[in-house]
């Protein structure tokens, strides 16, 4: 019964057949001003959600704006901490929100950011505890953006990073944790497999081609990734709802890369 309220929240986020998740993250203008894609953030969720994305993620501000209670319904992740890229360290993360305020905004799970290797990791951990702790209290899920970041990490996709990162999600005690993928399927199979929550993959900056975006989370599916949270991928796509559908295909219905293109 503790957990009633968590795990009706969870049937929100993710599909209930595949168990897995599409998450669009449109949290980029607290870092970035207003970018392509993001201008107006209604028409922007309706999009996707109608492609088929099983929650999008805010900042508190936007809610009122970018989440409305008309249109195919679609989950919502309220963003608690966050930077601009004008700050002294963009990679220091701070809490901008709590996880009554989320509450009360009708999220139905809350997101940190916490960058493993900055210098501000001690401080961000901390962070964690605090919202962690108040979402067990409040049966809310957490999703912990899990990022290898700092002056010792040379590349963010190294196995050995993202491991460390992913297992200090798991240990903080998020309920899902979002990182980079590795770029090989049996290198992140093994990470995948150390922890006993959904790990879920970054869409990271935009790629070239809509077929290599498809290809990512294809390989992060067959190591056992739990879905993918994909932001400016999607919604700087020139069709986002057909972006996401595809996606769907991948993620729910386990379609390879070659029959999705076929339809796509």
């Amino acid at each position: 019964m503790t957990n009633l309220g968590k795990n009706i929240r969870l049937e929100r986020l993710f599909d209930r057949k595949s168990k897995r998740t599409i998450i669009i993250p449109m949290d980029h203008g607290l870092t970035l001003g207003t970018i392509k894609g993001l201008e107006n953030l209604v028409e922007m969720v309706d999009k996707v959600a109608k492609g088929g994305a099983n929650a999008v993620l805010e900042h508190s501000g936007m809610v009122g704006a970018g989440h409305r209670q008309y249109g195919r319904d679609v989950g919502l992740i309220v963003h608690l901490s966050g930077a601009t890229n004008l700050a002294p360290d963009p990679d220091k993360k701070v809490l901008v929100c709590s996880v009554e305020r989320a509450l009360k905004m009708g999220a139905d799970g809350v997101s940190i950011h916490i960058n493993i290797g900055a210098n501000e990791e001690p401080e961000m951990l901390q962070d964690a505890h605090t919202v962690i702790e108040a979402s067990r209290e409040w049966g809310v899920p957490v999703l912990a953006m899990m990022y290898p970041r700092g002056e010792k990490i040379t590349d963010e996709n190294a196995p050995d990073v993202v491991n460390i990162a992913v297992r200090v999600g798991a240990e903080l005690g998020a309920d899902i944790v979002k990182t980079n993928y590795t770029g090989d399927i049996d290198s992140f199979k093994y990470i995948v497999k150390g922890v006993n929550i959904p790990v879920i993959i970054a869409g990271g900056p935009k790629m070239d081609t809509i077929p290599e975006l498809f290809q990512l989370v294809y390989d992060s599916i067959q190591a056992g990734g739990a879905g993918a949270a994909i932001g400016r991928n999607v919604f700087q796509a020139e069709d986002p709802t057909k972006v996401v559908q595809g996606l769907a295909k991948i993620v729910h219905d386990n379609y390879t890369v070659e029959e999705v293109l076929r339809e796509y």
